[in-house]
């Protein structure tokens, strides 16, 4: 083959290249738009159900929550966001038990990998979809998810 034919060869593979360039752009700009005017359509924005936003732990009316500080969640998670503190009691039968005293989670370090959720035997903890966090200092982003005054619900 001489370098007349290999000439020809190349350009229309170019030619060929560029055409499937052009079609893919083609019809990606005639696709329905995706992107979301965030801060004006604030009010109907409606995210995901897989999408992590931030580790709640709920309360029911009672101030109860179902938290026994196992600490599965704590060596679960890959980056130590999650930091339980506990104590040991003993109840009214005279049985020692673990009781929460404060769980904190650090929002600013979190990967949002869900093996904290994933890793808790009574679903005490889960991911919410709310998104707006944005601090100027990173200490603001760690949260205390137990309240004052929270009890372990009773079994």
């Amino acid at each position: 083959m001489n370098s007349f034919n290999q000439y020809i060869c190349s350009l229309f593979g170019g030619i060929k290249t560029l055409l499937i360039g052009m079609k893919t752009t083609i019809t990606v700009f005639f696709r329905k738009k995706t992107t979301e005017q965030y801060p004006e359509n604030r009010a109907t924005l409606q995210m995901f159900d897989r999408f992590r936003g931030a580790l709640v732990m709920p309360h029911d009316e009672n101030n109860q929550h179902k938290c026994v500080a196992c600490g599965l969640c704590q060596m679960a998670c890959p980056n130590d966001t999650i930091n339980i503190t506990s104590e040991m009691v003993t109840d009214e039968e005279g049985k020692k038990r673990k009781v929460l005293v404060n769980y904190q989670y650090d929002l600013g370090s979190c990967i949002f990998c869900q093996l904290c959720v994933n890793a808790c035997p009574h679903d005490a903890i889960k991911f919410e979809n709310t998104f707006e966090y944005a601090v100027f200092t990173r200490s603001k982003l760690v949260q205390k998810l137990n309240n004052e005054g929270s009890t372990v619900v009773k079994k």
